[in-house]
């Protein structure tokens, strides 16, 4: 049996990610960098897009998924009257409308309309299946299929002018949410179409985008030496400061590490539904959830051992 490759290195990474890559481009990048054995990140970003991207490596890709399920923010530059074949100016101008005059209330009376539950369209320069196939390869091939609504909430969106012809939007949204879509939405709404110029995620879960590390700064750190890229590393429970902690009794951390659940202490506030597990000596154990009246049993275990805080 050949040797593994990479090494097993632990933790998150918060990156701000440049247009003209892929998410997918800028890990293998990162994570070349670390030499880590096992990446992922928890949320594709358009290649025109930038930056908050959350990279996971090693024990806390286990925990990614509840990464990917978190609400996201962003902030987009929306241009008005030309419609393109992906919503966004990385596609072909497919029509141009003129832009008509909207005031402050009209726009207003627009956005209200996209605030909260809403059914979305997802854009055919996407990600998502069709038949086996990823409906940005059917467009490439100039096909077009329907593709079913999808429930999305959007939880906050705000507008703003910056030209006759050009909106900034700040969204704050579930996740699956295609902001192109959104964009091209309002557009619609306003009667002259619309795709996004320029698109920035600034949160995601738990994180807003401070201490986001720039490509160039993580490149300076890899030459700098061994140690200096793990020094930037966030541990795994960083990622799930949403969810309540409880901490174990002394002593019941093996119970619970293998499969068990385990009655909680008297004065250790019982979670009502998913939590993050601590012991005293062993730190963070992962993801749990409540058993019973009184107990907690396990429902995604981290050989990383961090202490909370």
């Amino acid at each position: 049996m050949g040797r593994r490759r990479g090494r097993a290195v632990d933790g998150i990474l918060t990156v701000d990610k440049p247009a003209g890559q892929t998410s997918n481009q800028t890990l293998r990048r990162v994570s070349g960098w670390l030499d880590a054995r096992k990446a992922g990140h928890t949320g594709n970003l358009d290649p025109l897009a930038t930056g908050l991207l959350v990279m996971c490596f090693g024990e806390a890709t286990k925990i990614s998924g509840w990464l990917l399920d978190a609400d996201k923010a962003y902030v987009a530059t929306v241009r008005l009257g030309v419609v393109t074949d992906s919503a966004d100016a990385d596609g072909t101008p497919l029509d141009e409308r003129p832009v008509p005059a909207v005031d402050a209330g009209d726009l207003e009376s627009v956005l209200a309309r996209f605030r909260g539950p809403i059914e979305q369209v997802p854009p055919m320069v996407s990600a998502l299946k069709h038949q086996g196939r990823r409906l940005h390869e059917l467009a490439r091939e100039g096909r077009t299929v329907e593709r079913a609504p999808r429930p999305v909430t959007i939880h906050s969106l705000t507008g703003e002018w910056i030209e006759a012809d050009r909106l900034r939007l700040t969204v704050s949204c579930s996740k699956g949410t295609y902001i192109r879509s959104l964009a091209a939405d309002i557009g619609e709404a306003l009667g002259c179409g619309a795709h996004i110029e320029t698109l920035r995620r600034t949160a995601l879960g738990p994180f807003d985008g401070d201490g986001m590390w720039t490509l160039d700064a993580l490149e300076q750190r890899y030459q700098s030496g061994s140690g200096a890229l793990d020094a930037c590393l966030l541990p795994a429970d960083r990622g799930l400061r949403g969810y309540p902690a409880v901490t174990l009794p002394s002593g019941e951390s093996a119970r619970f590490c293998q499969g068990q659940a385990v009655a909680l202490a008297a004065d250790e506030t019982a979670p009502t539904g998913l939590c993050r597990v601590y012991a005293e000596a062993e730190g963070f154990l992962g993801m749990g959830e409540r058993a019973g009246d009184r107990g907690v049993a396990p429902r995604r275990l981290l050989v990383q051992r961090r202490p909370h805080g």
